[in-house]
């Protein structure tokens, strides 16, 4: 049996898994190489923001074709945000969770390494000693 979809169901069928393949799209695509500024973003999410109160208020004057439209181009910047916005530099730490990892492990248990005090103020001593010495001489 063949089921026959009005046109304009159709077309709003296929609008909505545009915009659905979007968003799921921008959290599943590989991240940018880079980073993208964070005043770059906030224009981005900015101008989507704008584009939804503009749709909104295209809907309360009853032009809903506008309303889907510019709702719409909101939604595909708003996903642009979202998917620039996992960009990141070489600098970053790696995403798979582990962070940087010592090689040694600190002697102290606390995880403090600790301080020979006796040998700092010999060695203090020592050094205020000769540094006295050239005064002395003067």
């Amino acid at each position: 049996m063949l089921v026959v979809v009005p046109l304009s169901v159709a077309w709003r069928l296929a609008f909505t898994i545009a915009l659905g393949l979007a968003i799921v799209i921008s959290a599943r695509a590989r991240a940018p190489r880079h980073s993208v500024p964070a005043t770059d973003l906030r224009r981005l999410v900015i101008c989507a923001l704008m584009l939804y109160a503009i749709g909104g208020l295209a809907t309360l004057t009853r032009h809903p074709a506008l309303a889907c439209l510019v709702c719409a181009g909101g939604i595909s910047v708003a996903a642009l945000a979202a998917w620039l916005s996992r960009g990141r530099d070489q600098e970053d730490p790696p995403g798979d969770g582990r962070g940087p990892v010592d090689e040694q492990p600190p002697p102290d248990p606390k995880g403090v390494p600790g301080l020979d005090w006796d040998g700092f103020e010999r060695d203090f001593r020592e050094w205020a000693s000769r540094s006295r010495e050239p005064a002395a001489r003067r």
